[in-house]
Formats: structure tokens, sequence, C-alpha cells
């Protein structure tokens, strides 16, 4: 009875045990940002994790070669930004801050804690953005509210609603490479 319980442990441990059948490469990149305006100092620590996974295969898999030559198999990567502001950490599908041109001037998006916020090229902060449910942004400044998404290029592009004229503007901020 004993051989037999130590025979199945011994037999159960060598499964894990197996050669890996993955290449994967791991990195993880950390900036932090401090912000000055008007409400004071705030610091932002945004945490990118880039993870490629590559299954290994072997080209003649079946033959009776000592060393076989690898073939090339597709790279699965995963990339995950997790935001904290304020003590408040955030997982984000894809950063969107970075600085937009407008009509020559260069405003700054950047996260906080419930979505993002905008500041004008002087540093006063001018808007904010939150996210809707369909992947759309709620844009609100002093005078206006907005309906907000990011276009194919990366541009944050406004649909702003005029009841006197009853049509619909739309405002383009383009990316700055």
């Amino acid at each position: 009875m004993k051989t037999i319980i130590l025979g199945m442990a011994a037999f159960l441990l060598t499964l894990n045990i197996q050669a890996q059948n993955k290449n994967v490469k791991s990195e993880v990149k950390t900036t932090v940002t401090t912000v000055k305006d008007s409400e004071g100092e705030k610091k932002l620590v945004k945490t990118q994790e880039v993870k490629e996974v590559q299954n290994i295969e072997l080209q003649n898999a079946d033959s009776k070669e000592l060393n076989k030559e690898m073939k090339q198999t597709p790279v699965q990567v995963t990339a995950t930004t997790e935001v904290t502001a304020n003590g408040v950490t955030r997982v984000l599908d894809v950063d969107r801050s970075a600085y937009y041109n407008l009509n020559g001037s260069k405003y700054k998006v950047a996260v906080d804690k419930s979505g993002y916020t905008m500041f004008t090229p002087t540093g006063k902060k001018s808007a904010i953005l939150r996210r809707t449910s369909n992947n759309n942004y709620i844009y609100k400044n002093k005078n206006k509210t907005s309906f907000g998404y990011f276009d194919a290029n990366g541009n944050l592009v406004l649909e702003t609603y005029n009841d006197k004229t009853d049509k619909v503007t739309v405002t383009t901020y383009v990316i700055v490479k």
C-alpha cells in the first residue's frame, strides 16, 4: 500500500516537471508624472505591462534528430495599463493621455481618477472627459457639454449640438506625434 501511494505521488510530481512549451517575455514600464496646478501638486503613476507569449513548435517533431529546429509561430501580445491618481488605481484598455492641437494651441489630456482632464497651453484645467458605457466620452467645460470619441488616428473628436441653429458642430483635436 505504501509503495502504491509513493509511486502515485512520484508520478504526479513528474507531470509538473514537463518541458516549457512557450516563450514568455514580459516588460513593465512605470512612468511617474507630477502635475502642478492651482489645486496643488498631483502625482500620477502609470504602469504599462506588455506580455509576449509565443508557442514553441518544432519543424520536424517526428524525426529522430537530437537537436531540432524551432518553427516560427505567431506571437500573442497583451498590453495592460494601470494608472494611479490620488490613490485610486484604474486599469485602462488604451491610454489616451497625450498632447492635442486645436487652432495652433497645444492642449494636454491627462488621466485623472475618473477619466481624463484637459489642460490649456498655460497649464490651467479647461475641461474633463468622462467615459460612457459605449466607449465614448462626455466632454464638459464651463460653457458647453459635448459628445466625444477618439478616431482611428487617435484624434479627439467632439460633437456639440447648437440648439439655436439646430446643427451639430464637429471639433477635432489632432494628436501630436
